[in-house]
């Protein structure tokens, strides 16, 4: 078996992941793979002896076994958290806010940005805010104080028409991959970092983090303004946590590791499984405030990224999800 990155040499830095892994997938189940856009990735073709199907990258659905139903509900936090909760299992809740004006006769009294200072109130004055439909991590952040809740509502308002509110909860952050029923793979996030170098300091380090964010057109981490103890120069290679999110785009950390416990794989079937998803990464909180027994599912995404799997030299999985594929769009 050849690996995935035998078909990602020679190609550009922007060239999709997914592309890369369905040009691998292709040459060893006997398909024919074909780059449509000029060899940009986004747009690219599969084909047996007697079908042929077309795929996106991008913002393209990259699991077409889920139906545009499911994964439409689950992009949306809010939708996806309200039908977790009906099937009886554990989610964060949260409410949701829109940001414009537009649009504003189609929906009901109690989710325009005026009414996020009262429901912020409620939650104590701390809150996990992040667009309803973002993904990657992006404006996704702890607001601490109705102050840095405006202004990080000023900012997300530029990018997005709508946030959910949450409450702050912490646990131990882990990832279920499910194929149907089949649990895949597990993992454990880990929050982003900076390195010392013995020269910068962790403002710096965290202002060069940020651009490096910024230029893949994500927000950048919240860096307190007045905080003496990030003027301080790390040595080399001593690490310095950024707390918030945990994403791989955002700067984080996933580590292949063994499901947490039973319980956290039976609550990823029955969430994938309520929202209608063949193929979903179910990410959660467990440990919830030092409990053991208590898990909270954080969100469902019905297009996950895979990138874990190739850097963890795990291409026999990458194989299997495009089996999964392939078989069910026909191909195979």
């Amino acid at each position: 078996m050849l690996s995935p990155i035998a078909f990602r040499k020679g190609k550009p830095g922007f060239y999709p992941d997914q592309s890369v892994y369905a040009e691998f997938a292709c040459a060893e189940f006997g398909l024919v793979f074909r780059d449509l856009d000029g060899g940009s990735g986004l747009l690219f073709s599969v084909a047996s002896r007697d079908r042929l199907l077309h795929f996106g990258a991008g913002r393209c659905s990259w699991y077409p076994q889920n139906n545009a139903t499911a994964s439409a509900l689950a992009s949306d936090k809010y939708f996806a958290s309200r039908i977790l909760r009906e099937a009886g299992v554990p989610a964060l809740g949260g409410e949701y806010f829109f940001l414009h004006d537009r649009h504003r006769a189609h929906r009901p009294e109690g989710h325009e940005r005026s009414d996020t200072i009262d429901y912020f109130g409620k939650l104590g004055g701390a809150a996990f805010v992040k667009p309803l439909t973002g993904s990657r991590g992006d404006f996704a952040q702890a607001v601490h104080g109705e102050t840095a809740l405006v202004r990080h509502l000023d900012d997300v308002m530029k990018y997005y028409d709508a946030v959910l509110i949450q409450p702050i909860v912490e646990g131990v952050e882990y990832r279920v991959f499910l194929l149907d029923d089949d649990a895949l793979y597990c993992a454990r996030k880990y929050p982003p970092s900076v390195s010392g170098d013995g020269v910068h300091s962790i403002r710096e380090l965290l202002a060069a983090h940020n651009d490096a964010l910024r230029a893949r057109g994500l927000s950048p981490a919240a860096l307190p303004v007045n905080d003496p103890s990030l003027d301080a120069v790390p040595a080399k290679g001593e690490r310095h946590e950024i707390p918030g999110r945990m994403n791989l785009s955002a700067g984080g950390t996933m580590v292949l590791a063994p499901a947490p416990s039973e319980k956290a794989v039976t609550l990823a079937r029955q969430s994938a499984r309520a929202l209608g998803l063949r193929v979903a990464a179910v990410d959660m909180f467990v440990d919830v405030g030092g409990n053991p027994e208590t898990i909270e599912i954080i969100e469902v995404n019905s297009n996950p990224a895979i990138r874990l799997l190739e850097d963890s030299n795990r291409g026999d999985l990458i194989l299997k999800i495009w089996h999964h594929t392939f078989s069910a769009m026909g191909l195979l």
